[in-house]
């Protein structure tokens, strides 16, 4: 028999086992609460309420409340968005936007690679807990911004810098969140990988990585976050495009409802790069 055949016979008897169990309790009758929440359209009626709600009062702040000829009228909702579509449309905005996401993704991408084979080593030996947990929350705890007149002096300027923070900011949610799902893994399931002597790749492609595989996407969703606040002062160390250099030009050119459109345009996507977080963990969830 083999190791995947064993993990199914052991899956199948606990299911068989759940089967049965919710069988005797189906018998008793269910309390259920009073109240319940409103349903995804509720929810989404609710979102875009709130969101109205966000609209109105930066129409109240920017166009009834502050005086004829102030600054803050320059940041209206109505010039943003028509400095919006202009910039989406007959700007080089996109290709600003398409560079930062790429940065995302590479500085994700070392993050994935750094943190997750560190957190399963973590997690999986207590003693190199023991060793490296001191300097690892020393370390986390540093603001990945502070880094920034070192990392251009040893990366020069260009990407390689952006690239260190990005990772340096992202990597410390997925070895914790790794290194945690290790911790809290069934012991069961590792005493049944010994019981058919499975091999330590076996034991991790089968019993480990599926096991942890929740709290890497908490830990990524986690990070995607942190990313997207580092990302626009670390786009402002000498890059010539992305999000934050836009931003710093059209702070040079004045343009201020452009620059509100730049605020506006990274709030949405950073609500879109979450939004797909957590759409994939619940993916993976079923």
């Amino acid at each position: 028999m083999t190791v995947r055949e064993s993990f199914a016979d052991a899956a199948t008897g606990g299911s068989a086992a759940a089967q049965a169990t919710s069988a005797a309790s189906s018998a008793e009758p269910v309390s259920r609460p009073a109240t319940a929440g409103p349903g995804l359209g509720g929810r989404c009626l609710l979102g875009l309420g709130g969101l109205a709600a966000l609209l109105a009062l930066w129409w109240l702040g920017t166009d009834v409340l502050s005086p004829a000829g102030g600054m803050a009228r320059r940041f209206s909702p109505g010039a943003t968005f028509a400095s919006l579509a202009e910039l989406l449309t007959a700007s080089d905005l996109p290709m600003h936007i398409l560079v930062s996401l790429r940065r995302i993704a590479v500085g994700l991408g070392f993050a994935l690679l750094i943190g997750v084979p560190l957190g399963l080593a973590i997690g999986s030996w207590r003693r190199l807990e023991a060793a490296v947990s001191p300097a690892m929350q020393f370390l986390r705890m540093i603001s990945p911004l502070s880094w920034m007149p070192i990392a251009v002096m040893v990366f020069g300027v260009g990407d390689d810098p952006v690239y260190f923070l990005l990772t340096f900011a992202a990597v410390w949610p997925i070895v914790l969140n790794t290194a945690a799902g290790v911790q809290q893994l069934d012991p069961r399931w590792l005493q049944l990988a010994q019981s058919v002597a499975a091999t330590r790749w076996e034991t991790l492609r089968s019993v480990i990585l599926p096991g942890v595989l929740g709290h890497i996407l908490t830990g990524v969703r986690l990070a995607i976050g942190i990313l997207w606040i580092v990302l626009v002062p670390c786009e402002m160390l000498g890059v010539s495009a992305g999000m934050g250099y836009f931003i710093l030009d059209t702070r040079d050119r004045l343009a201020y409802s452009e620059l509100m459109a730049m605020v506006l345009m990274i709030g949405v996507l950073g609500f879109l790069l979450d939004a797909g977080a957590r759409a994939l963990y619940r993916y993976w969830r079923g």
